[in-house]
């Protein structure tokens, strides 16, 4: 689960870390009011989307300002202008693609004055199940170009958990971050709490990018995103309170208050499976024989009725999607279930594309039996191969 940057920034500065003052406006008449609260003599005005690139973004309206989502400005009056601008209007980054996303919040923060950007981010290594900080002297919107052209310029270093955040780790962040005198004991400090949040909220990932040092050698965090692992906010709720769901994928979403394991992708074919291994399998094939998956949704090995009924509707009610591909391998999944509820979701909804279903485990007899005297104009399969050739043929014709 992502955040925006205001409740982001909230959290840190909740910790003891070095922040702004800025103020969260969710409607344009609050604009100027929320500005005249912060001290100038800058301004920075900026969009709150789940999305990297702000600052090069640009809005789809023509009456949208100047382009970017993060505009300085030298007086109230001009903040409120830029806030009112922006809030209501689409911007396009390099992170949201071509339809962008709806600009609903704007953060007025103090301005800084910079003599350096950097960056610093805590995220879990994988390959060593271990905590690990990244850090650069190249911070600023092209983080991941520096990673691409000129990786000796990225370093990091693993946490070992017997012996938790030490000293030496925010010394060796500042040795990589090119810092001198009291921004050693700053860089210090900040690791230490940035390693106890992460580790206390759950995080997956919190980036300060830019950290910058002000003119005056302060380290100052300058922008934060931080995500969190959605298993785990039931030990959150706090966490889960700052979730802003409009700026979630819609079909998502719906697939998620149904416990339902859906991503949307970009193919023509939708796809119900049980597994998540089984439902990367049915992907795979699908590409194999020539054609795109519209989605990943795995309706899990305990899925009723219902949830079928749903899974159903979320996948027809995606305009991309030319027919649909259902592969159950029933073990603790019964195939009647699933048929069952195939058999609702198509009478509901009705089927105007395409659907192959491939039944194997348990109970597939019945579960056969329910679809062939259902009167449904569905396409039985024999195996996953059988499935995939016949319904890549099928949205071809």
């Amino acid at each position: 689960m992502n955040i925006h940057e205001y409740q982001a920034k909230e959290l840190l500065r909740a910790h003891g870390a070095p922040v702004a003052d800025g103020r969260a406006v969710l409607r344009a008449e609050d604009a100027k009011t929320a500005a005249a609260e912060l001290d100038g003599p800058v301004w920075v005005v900026k969009a709150q989307i789940h999305a990297g690139g702000r600052g090069k973004g640009k809005f789809k309206e023509r009456d949208a300002g100047t382009e970017g989502g993060v505009r300085l400005t030298r007086s109230v009056e001009a903040a409120a202008i830029e806030a009112r601008r922006m809030l209501g209007r689409t911007l396009v980054t390099h992170q949201t693609g071509p339809s962008g996303k709806q600009v609903n919040r704007i953060y007025i923060e103090q301005g800084a004055d910079i003599a350096r950007e950097l960056y610093l981010a805590v995220l879990l290594d994988r390959n060593s199940s271990r905590v690990s900080f990244v850090c650069s002297t190249e911070g600023g919107m092209d983080i991941e170009e520096v990673a691409r052209t000129n990786p000796e310029k990225i370093h990091s270093f693993t946490v070992d958990p017997a012996t938790g955040i030490q000293a030496f780790h925010g010394r060796r962040a500042a040795a990589a971050l090119e810092l001198t005198g009291t921004q050693i004991r700053q860089c210090v400090r900040i690791i230490s709490i940035l390693y106890n949040l992460f580790l206390e909220l759950d995080a997956e990932l919190i980036e300060i990018n830019p950290l910058i040092v002000t003119s005056s050698g302060k380290l100052r965090c300058l922008d934060c995103k931080m995500a969190f692992d959605s298993n785990a906010l039931y030990r959150n709720s706090a966490i889960l309170t700052l979730r802003d769901e409009s700026e979630e994928n819609p079909k998502e979403l719906a697939a998620s208050k149904f416990d339902l394991n859906y991503i949307a992708l970009d193919g023509e074919i939708g796809c119900m499976v049980n597994g998540a291994g089984l439902a990367m399998a049915t992907m795979d094939i699908i590409k194999l024989y020539g054609s795109e998956p519209a989605n990943f949704l795995d309706v899990g090995g305990g899925a009723t009725k219902e949830k079928v009924v749903e899974a159903f509707k979320i996948i027809t009610s995606d305009d991309k999607v030319k027919g649909i591909l259902v592969n159950i391998f029933g073990g603790i999944m019964r195939c009647d279930i699933i048929a069952s509820g195939i058999v609702e979701a198509v009478r509901d909804v009705g089927l105007g594309v395409p659907l192959v279903v491939r039944l194997e485990g348990t109970n597939v007899d019945q579960g056969k039996a329910i679809i062939d005297q259902s009167g449904l104009n569905v396409i039985a399969a024999n195996d996953l191969g059988d499935a995939a050739r016949r319904i890549v043929a099928a949205v071809g014709a």
